[in-house]
């Protein structure tokens, strides 16, 4: 069975980036923190999508490593990624694509620059056919998206989960694995057995949460 993740073009492009996250993202935390003392109360998502423009905000290699083996095993027709940034997990999650042979990965990413940056590494890694990066504010970019939905990773604003899940509901298939970062409303949502989800917590790789559409 192939496996994309351990081998050229793939392999050199996710070491790369994982090394420029390392290198970079502390630094620019610092200098976020400084333009940004107070937070970012009352600003918007495109506001904020600004400020977070040189942030890689990457996906664990543990984490990317999850992403594939459940796509790998779910062999989903479409997976939606909300938040690509850099590239790093829309890469894992191609790569799984490619290796079933059947798929593709519709992905949305408020940030101009990002998604060139994004779409660059796709292409370095030999994958860019098999993704599909819309510009603008997931809440309008995904609301029109055909299903069923077979795999949804909710990687942006954590505000935005919930709105985004319930957008995709009614093209959510059974059986379909959302997987994102913790959050309380979201959580509290997918946790409760009349929402139709059996969810469980995963705190080994990245603070997940992995639910299933029942």
């Amino acid at each position: 069975m192939p496996d994309s993740l351990t081998s050229p073009p793939v392999r050199p492009v996710l070491d790369r980036l994982f090394q420029a996250a390392d290198s970079d993202d502390a630094a620019q935390r610092v200098t976020v923190r400084e333009r940004y003392p107070d937070g970012f109360a009352g600003m918007s998502a495109r506001e904020q999508a600004d400020a977070y423009g040189e942030l890689y905000i990457p996906v664990s290699p543990e984490g990317g490593r999850l992403l594939y083996t459940l796509i790998r095993a779910s062999r989903p027709a479409t997976v939606v990624e909300f938040g690509t940034s850099f590239g790093i997990s829309t890469i894992h999650l191609a790569a799984a694509v490619r290796d079933n042979g059947t798929g593709h990965v519709v992905s949305t990413e408020l940030h101009a620059a990002k998604v060139a940056r994004a779409r660059a590494n796709l292409a370095e890694a030999g994958l860019a056919d098999l993704v599909t990066i819309i510009e603008g504010d997931a809440r309008e970019t995904l609301a029109d998206l055909p299903g069923p939905v077979g795999f949804v990773l909710l990687d942006g604003w954590k505000d935005l989960y919930l709105p985004v899940l319930r957008l995709l509901e009614p093209r959510l298939a059974p059986g379909t694995i959302s997987m994102a970062t913790q959050m309380t409303d979201y959580l509290s949502y997918v946790r409760d057995p009349a929402r139709g989800y059996l969810s469980v917590s995963f705190p080994e790789s990245d603070g997940l949460e992995i639910t299933c559409r029942v």
